[in-house]
C-alpha cells in the first residue's frame, strides 16, 4: 500500500500529465492556430480534452487508491480523442463546436470532430437516432461548418453510414430505395458543406476490412462524394488489426483510382477484387464474392488483382484514409464455435486493449494518421449475444451499459491491455 507521500507524487503526475493534455505550461498565453491547410502534416497536434472521460476517472481512481488504474487512466488522459457530436439543435451544436474550436486555438492543436446525426442512423439498433429529416440535418451540419469557420479541423462524416445503408437493414427496411438514396445524398450534402470551410479535412467513414467488400464500399463512397474530400475512415469503434486495415485501405484507394482514372473502359468500383476474393473465384472475368467470410491467408490473390489491373500509381493519385486505432491493439475478438448464435463481435468485445497511439507518422504511405475516434471506455450498448438475457455471458451475466455511456471497468480493461504498452510521461 502507497503511503501518502507516494499519492501526492501520483497526483502530481496526474497533473503534470493534464498540463501536457492542454498543450500549456504554467502561465503560458494562448497562441495563433496553426494555418490553414487540408493535409495533415507529420508535425499536426491533435486537441486532447483536458475534462475527458479518462481524466474524471483516473481521479476518481485516484480518491479510491486504484492506483494502477489511476496511471493508466492519467496516460490515456493525455493523448487525443475525437469529439463526438451526435445530437442537439443547430444553435446548441454550433455553440458546442465554437467552443471546441477555441480550445483548440488556445493550445495550437488541431481538433478531430465526428458527425454522427444522420437520419435514421444504426438501423434504429443501440445507437439509433439522428435528425428527423434532410433538411433538419442540412441545417445541423451547416452550423457545424459555421462553427469551424477558417480554422484547421479534421472532421468524420458519420460512422457506419455508407457501410450500412437503410437499404441494408432489413427486406422491408427500404423497399423502393428512396432511404439509401436519401442517405447518399445526405452524406454527399455534408461533404460538400465541409469542403467549403478551406482548412477542414474531411474524411467519409468506410467501415471495416472485415464489412462490406472492396467494391462495394468504394462505389457508395465515390457516390457519397469521396473526390471532394480528403479521404475515408476505417474501422471506427472497431477492433480489426492496423495491418489488416492498411491492406484493405489500400485496395480502397486502388479500387477508387481503377473505377475514377483508370483507361480501362470497363473499369468500375463493381469490378475490384475484394477481401473476399481468393482462387475459389469463378471464372467469370470478375473477380466476385468466392469465400463466404475473410480470411487473410488467401489475401494475395487480392493483391495479385490489383498488381495486374492497377499497378503502383503515385501516391498522390491515390485517396488516402485514416484508421481507428483506439481499441485494436489486441485484434478482433472471436467466440468459440457454436458457442453463440450472434456473438456481436463488435459490441463490447471481451478481453481487448488498446492500439497504436494517435500519430501522423503512420509509416503507412496512405494512411495520413492513426486516431483514437471511439471515446475508450465507452460502451457500445447492451450486448446479449444471440441470448436471451438479461445481462452479457461474456461479462458474467452483467448488463452492459447503454451504447455511448461510460464504462469503468471496460476503460480499464482497454487501458490494461493496451499494445503497445502505455507508458506514463510518455515523450511527445
Amino acid at each position: 500500500m502507497m503511503n501518502g507521500r507516494a499519492l501526492r507524487r501520483l497526483a502530481l503526475a496526474a497533473c503534470a500529465a493534464a498540463l501536457v493534455v492542454t498543450g500549456l505550461t504554467p502561465g503560458a498565453q494562448a497562441t495563433p492556430g496553426p494555418a490553414p491547410s487540408r493535409t495533415l502534416g507529420s508535425g499536426t497536434r491533435f486537441y486532447v480534452d483536458p475534462h475527458s472521460e479518462a481524466a474524471h476517472q483516473a481521479l476518481s481512481d485516484l480518491r479510491a487508491g486504484h492506483l494502477a488504474d489511476a496511471r493508466n487512466m492519467a496516460e490515456l488522459a493525455s493523448w487525443p480523442e475525437a469529439v463526438w457530436l451526435t445530437d442537439g439543435t443547430p444553435q446548441q451544436v454550433g455553440d458546442r463546436v465554437r467552443g471546441i474550436v477555441q480550445a483548440a486555438k488556445a493550445t495550437r492543436s488541431v481538433p478531430l470532430l465526428v458527425l454522427y446525426d444522420v437520419p435514421g442512423r444504426d438501423c434504429g439498433s443501440y445507437s439509433a437516432g439522428g435528425a428527423a429529416d434532410s433538411a433538419a440535418y442540412d441545417a445541423w451540419v451547416k452550423a457545424v461548418a459555421r462553427a469551424i469557420g477558417t480554422y484547421k479541423a479534421v472532421v468524420i462524416v458519420e460512422p457506419d453510414s455508407l457501410a450500412l445503408l437503410p437499404k441494408d437493414c432489413g427486406p422491408d427496411t427500404d423497399p423502393t430505395g428512396s432511404l439509401t438514396t436519401a442517405r447518399i445524398a445526405e452524406v454527399r450534402s455534408a461533404v460538400g458543406t465541409l469542403e467549403a470551410d478551406p482548412a477542414t479535412s474531411v474524411y467519409l467513414d468506410a467501415g471495416n476490412s472485415k464489412w462490406q467488400p472492396v467494391g462495394e464500399i468504394t462505389g457508395r463512397l465515390i457516390d457519397a462524394g469521396l473526390r471532394q474530400a480528403q479521404g475515408f475512415a476505417l474501422n471506427i469503434s472497431n477492433y480489426q488489426p492496423t495491418d489488416q486495415l492498411n491492406r484493405y485501405g489500400t485496395w480502397v484507394s486502388k479500387c477508387v483510382w481503377y473505377a475514377t482514372e483508370s483507361l480501362d473502359p470497363a473499369g468500375r468500383a463493381d469490378q475490384c477484387a475484394s477481401q473476399y476474393y481468393s482462387s475459389a473465384a469463378p471464372n467469370d472475368g470478375l473477380p466476385g464474392d468466392a469465400v463466404e467470410f475473410d480470411d487473410p491467408s488467401t489475401w494475395h490473390w487480392t493483391d495479385a488483382w490489383y498488381d495486374s489491373n492497377v499497378g503502383t500509381p503515385r501516391t498522390d493519385r491515390l485517396t488516402h484514409y485514416v484508421l481507428d486505432t483506439s481499441r485494436n491493439g489486441r485484434g478482433a475478438w472471436t467466440a468459440p464455435p457454436g458457442k453463440y448464435t450472434d456473438d456481436e463481435p463488435w459490441c463490447n468485445a471481451p478481453g481487448r486493449g488498446v492500439g497504436n497511439r494517435p500519430t501522423t507518422q503512420t509509416g503507412a504511405p496512405l494512411a495520413d494518421a492513426y486516431l483514437y475516434v471511439k471515446t475508450i471506455g465507452q460502451s457500445d450498448g447492451t450486448c446479449h449475444r444471440g441470448t436471451a438475457g438479461p445481462g452479457d455471458p461474456e461479462y458474467g451475466g452483467v448488463e452492459d451499459p447503454p451504447a455511448g455511456a461510460w464504462w469503468p471497468d471496460f476503460a480499464h480493461t482497454l487501458a490494461g491491455n493496451a499494445n503497445p504498452p502505455l507508458t506514463f510521461n510518455h515523450a511527445r
